[in-house]
């Protein structure tokens, strides 16, 4: 039998974690490539449990979502390894018989050790946005802000919207305490504009994670819902479904009025048009006016908002808790 012959068959290499406990993941999916970090220790558990990429939904065993320098690092440390057994393996071959007699000859073997094979080191790159999904505990990190749990699947759209809904009433309660009426006005403005742009971002990325659910998939991945009417059209040519089923009459009156205020606030100097009276539903609004957004109208946005993203998200809740995600 050869020395060798009880040479490991495989060499496990240990991957680190970066600072954060992290480790770097990388989409397979050639056209994607996407790079995020995930807690190992959190999320679901059990064998056979399949990776999914946050930014394209590609599903795959976690051995296939290494990153290239990951794959690098670990063929260098293998290579370091195999180089080290040989070396050990080698030296336990030395020997040295010294001469004997007057005429002896001594003869002797000695290992010359040259270089260890060098590890190619490599550090995680730092992400934008860390998420610990709501769903299954899964901590993981991406580029940008949405995407879908690499555990579960779920896209983490109304996890954010919920924070930024929050934020927006710790705006409210903060310009309640502003040291004049202008700059509680203009914060009590900011939050109603923070509102509709978090869920226009909300309502934009679910639909875009889910347009392979609609008859247009390339329409439903650029509906705006910066207008609730325009995206409640297009949500019922895409799907089937309507926002106003999602919510009560009173909850999306006020939600038209107080979208079609932030408008006129962003586009309009604040001042009130014929369109927006037009379209508002706003019985107290009187043209060339400024439009006016209370504290607590506001409160009530964000809850009636709060609801509406709720159902909206549920209606594909299906699909994400069964990994229906895009390939």
């Amino acid at each position: 039998m050869s020395r060798f012959d009880d040479f490991p068959k495989q060499i496990n290499v240990p991957i680190p974690t970066d600072d954060t406990g992290m480790v770097g993941r990388e989409c397979p999916n050639a056209e994607c490539e996407g790079y995020f970090k995930l807690q190992p220790g959190t999320g679901l558990t059990g064998d056979d449990l399949d990776c999914v990429c946050p930014y394209c939904g590609h599903r795959g065993k976690p051995d296939q979502f290494w990153t290239k320098e990951q794959i690098e690092y670990a063929k260098s440390y293998a290579f370091r390894a195999i180089g080290d057994i040989v070396t050990r393996e080698l030296k336990k071959l030395e020997f040295n018989h010294p001469p004997r007699g007057a005429f002896g000859i001594g003869i002797s073997m000695t290992l010359k050790e040259g270089p260890r094979a060098p590890l190619r080191h490599y550090r995680e790159k730092a992400l934008e946005t860390e998420v610990v999904c709501d769903q299954c505990t899964l901590r993981y990190s991406v580029f940008g802000v949405f995407g879908f749990c690499p555990d579960c699947g779920c896209h983490n759209s109304r996890q954010i919207l919920e924070k930024n809904l929050d934020l927006a009433m710790k705006v409210i309660e903060f310009s309640q305490a502003a040291p004049t009426p202008e700059i509680t006005e203009n914060l009590v403005q900011n939050a109603l504009e923070d509102v509709v742009s978090s869920f226009d971002g909300f309502g934009r990325e679910l639909l875009s994670a889910h347009a392979a659910r609609a008859n247009d998939p390339k329409k439903a991945s650029s509906v705006s819902f910066q207008s609730l009417t325009g995206a409640d059209k297009s949500l019922q040519a895409l799907f089937g479904t309507s926002l106003q089923t999602l919510t009560t009459p009173e909850e999306w009156k006020l939600m038209v009025r107080c979208f079609h205020k932030r408008h006129v606030i962003a586009h309009k100097g604040g001042v009130i048009d014929e369109k927006y009276i037009e379209q508002s539903g706003d019985d107290t609004a009187i043209e060339r006016r400024k439009v006016r957004v209370s504290a607590d109208e506001v409160r009530m946005l964000v809850a009636a908002v709060r609801s509406l993203g709720d159902g909206l998200w549920r209606y594909f809740t299906p699909a994400a808790r069964s990994a229906e995600v895009p390939k």
